[in-house]
């Protein structure tokens, strides 16, 4: 793949991602929501990666931060804080440990508020590609 196709690749999946986070929201599971929501915010950061990384293999991680560190995207530190605590919605769905509490704090409220966020960062980490 080239530059461009390698870039898109990550981009077309954020976005089937991002479908699939509103269908998990319209359908009341709001935990896998936010799930999805992590994997479209780490996928556009994979993408930014390969756009500044000349075409790079993106990191094999998970973690936002430093997906986002290593990708050379400035974040406030507020972004820094919203962006730690979308790592823990990755982890707290993934491990049978944290799965039941997560599940209980992931109101409709609580999701809507946080899958929103995950959607402005989503636009801005795309505005992040010339």
């Amino acid at each position: 793949m080239n530059k461009n196709e390698h870039m898109n690749h990550w981009l077309k999946n954020a976005e089937h991602d991002l479908d699939t986070a509103e269908s998990m929201f319209a359908s009341g599971k709001y935990d896998w929501c936010l799930f999805i929501g992590h994997l479209v915010l780490e996928k556009a950061l994979k993408a930014i990666y390969v756009y500044k990384n000349d075409n790079k293999i993106p990191p094999k991680t998970h973690n936002l931060l430093y997906l986002a560190r290593k990708s050379g995207v400035k974040l406030s530190s507020e972004q820094e804080f919203f962006f730690s605590k979308v790592n823990d919605f990755n982890i707290e769905v993934r491990y049978p440990q944290y799965k039941h509490e997560f599940y209980k704090q992931c109101t409709k409220k609580f999701t809507e508020l946080n899958f929103l966020k995950i959607k402005e960062h989503y636009q801005w980490l795309k505005s992040q590609i010339k």
